[in-house]
């Protein structure tokens, strides 16, 4: 009867280990509890039950450690299972990113040679834009000065062919006033050379008119003399401006700063070259306010106001002289002394390591300091040279009557030698 119970509790403990996977480590610890429980109660503690054959009874332990071993191998299957489940699973997986990286390489490929195309063709077209329009500059360029020249020939030609006719007047009236004409006919002459005369006074007054007007269009259409470059400032703007990079240091107590200038329109305050510091930005200012011309040195406090200097659409050259001694301030246009001071910043002294720009300065306007664009210039400059002294009035002076005024250079910045860079659309022109 024993050994029917004990057959039973086998298949039962069976039939519950085949289920234990679904059981938590709590679950499994609590039914083999009951299971020793059950053996315990079920086996009577009898001399009869302890004489028993142990050889062919399992006790409890052994049945336990026969459970163990099975749920050991058990769960060696199952990993084994797992492993080869995943092996099998990576492969693929593996096979699918080859795949994928493949399809993507060829994608990325193909975008990038388009991409890469595209890209070409846009700077191809822009180079091509930037050449026509350079040729087109320079061909309007030649064109106008060939227009200057036919005009100038020609005006020549006339006054030329008037003079001949003038020339020819006054032979015939000094041959009146002689005897070599007869007499009965010196009135008619008279009369008719008096006509001829009024007629070409009237052509030459309109040829000088004409030619000024040439003159004046000549003038605005070209350089000033011995200068072939000039820096072209289109428009307005706080991104347009030219920065100077001198080879000596700007340990300055004296300087001379001479420019030509063409500027478009005139505001209160049009820069036209500045030079500041991170710990003073107005060290040197020379700008144009309204119909005035201003030199300010240390400060934007400390400057010298010459009136009625500016002439917008026109070229005009200036000229800024400053010295430590006694702060002696002076400013010059077209050649003649406008205004001087004294006791501008006297015993100052111009610091190294600031910026010099053309155009516009750097200024306490924005946070960190910026450019201002109601302080741009818009017009033409050329012929920038800045001496570390100050120059004699007959330096001064000769200066814009030079024919060659753009190759006097100053040694501290020289016109032609020093380096200017142009940012923001400003640029060279001839």
């Amino acid at each position: 009867m024993l050994s029917k119970e004990m057959l039973s509790l086998t298949i039962l403990l069976c039939a519950l280990w085949s289920s234990s996977s679904a059981l938590n480590n709590e679950d499994y610890d609590l039914m083999f509890l009951n299971f020793e429980n059950e053996i315990e109660s079920m086996v009577p503690a009898t001399e009869e039950t302890i004489s028993c054959n142990c050889q062919q009874e399992h006790t409890k332990w052994d049945k336990l450690f026969i459970m163990l071993e099975n749920s050991q191998m058990k769960e060696n299957m199952l990993l084994q299972s797992i492993d080869e489940i995943l092996k099998v699973e990576l492969q693929t997986l593996r096979t699918e990113m080859i795949q994928f990286v493949a399809n993507f390489a060829g994608t990325c490929t193909t975008t990038i040679e388009k991409v890469t195309s595209q890209v070409l063709s846009q700077v191809d077209q822009t180079l091509r834009r930037n050449s026509n329009h350079i040729q087109e500059s320079k061909t309007l360029h030649e064109s106008e000065q060939r227009k200057i020249l036919d005009e100038i020939l020609q005006l020549s030609h006339n006054v030329s062919n008037r003079l001949t006719q003038l020339e020819s007047v006054w032979q015939r009236a000094a041959k009146v006033e002689t005897g070599f004409q007869q007499p009965d006919k010196s009135s008619y002459i008279a009369r008719e050379d008096k006509f001829i005369l009024n007629s070409l006074w009237e052509e030459l007054q309109q040829t000088r008119a004409e030619l000024k007007g040439s003159q004046k269009w000549a003038a605005q259409h070209s350089l000033p003399a011995g200068c072939e470059t000039a820096i072209l400032f289109p428009m307005r703007s706080k991104k347009i401006f030219g920065s100077v990079h001198p080879t000596v240091e700007m340990m300055l107590q004296s300087f001379t700063a001479c420019i030509w200038v063409k500027v478009t329109e005139v505001l209160d305050k049009t820069i036209i070259f500045s030079y500041g510091t991170k710990r003073n930005p107005y060290e040197i200012q020379f700008y144009l306010s309204r119909e005035s011309a201003v030199l300010a040195v240390g400060s934007d406090q400390n400057q010298l106001i010459a009136p009625n200097t500016t002439s917008p659409g026109q070229w005009e050259h200036y000229c800024g002289t400053w010295s430590s001694d006694n702060g002696t301030i002076s400013l010059w246009a077209n050649g003649e002394l406008v205004a001087t001071a004294s006791e501008i910043a006297g015993a100052h002294t111009i610091p190294d390591g600031g910026i010099l720009q053309l155009g516009q300065e750097k200024n306490g306007c924005c946070v960190g300091g910026g450019f201002d664009e109601t302080l741009a210039f818009s017009g033409k400059l050329t012929g920038f040279n800045l001496w570390d002294r100050v120059l004699s009035s007959e330096e001064i002076t000769a200066r814009p009557r030079a024919e060659d005024s753009c190759n006097i250079r100053g040694n501290v910045v020289g016109w032609g030698v020093t380096e200017i860079l142009t940012h923001g659309g400003a640029q060279y022109i001839s």
